[in-house]
C-alpha cells in the first residue's frame, strides 16, 4: 500500500504535535499501525506472499520497539497511544 502525502499528515497531524511532526514516536507507532493493517488483510487473501509475511514481522518489530521506547521514557504517553490506537497490552 502507498500512503499518499496527504494521507501521512492526516496520521501525522492526529497523533503527532502537528502535521510536519513525523519524528514523534506516537505519529511513528501510528504510520506502522495503518500499515500493518493494509499488510494484514493483503496476507489474508494471500496467504503464500512471504514477502509481504516478512515486512509484515519486520513492521510489527519496529512498533513493539518504539511501544518499549514510549514506555520506558513516559508512561503517560505509552497509554494514551495504547488506547487511541485500540493495541492490547
Amino acid at each position: 500500500m502507498h500512503l499518499t502525502a496527504v494521507q501521512k499528515q492526516e496520521i501525522f497531524g492526529k497523533y503527532g504535535k502537528s502535521n510536519t511532526d513525523t519524528g514523534s514516536p506516537e505519529s511513528q507507532i501510528a504510520l506502522f499501525s495503518t500499515r500493518i493493517l493494509h499488510l494484514t488483510e493483503h496476507l489474508k487473501g494471500n496467504r503464500k506472499d512471504f514477502s509481504t509475511q516478512r515486512a509484515l514481522l519486520k513492521l510489527v518489530g519496529k512498533r513493539r520497539r518504539l511501544l518499549d521506547y514510549l514506555k520506558k521514557k513516559d508512561i503517560e504517553r505509552y497509554r494514551a497511544i495504547l488506547k487511541e490506537l485500540n493495541l492490547r497490552k
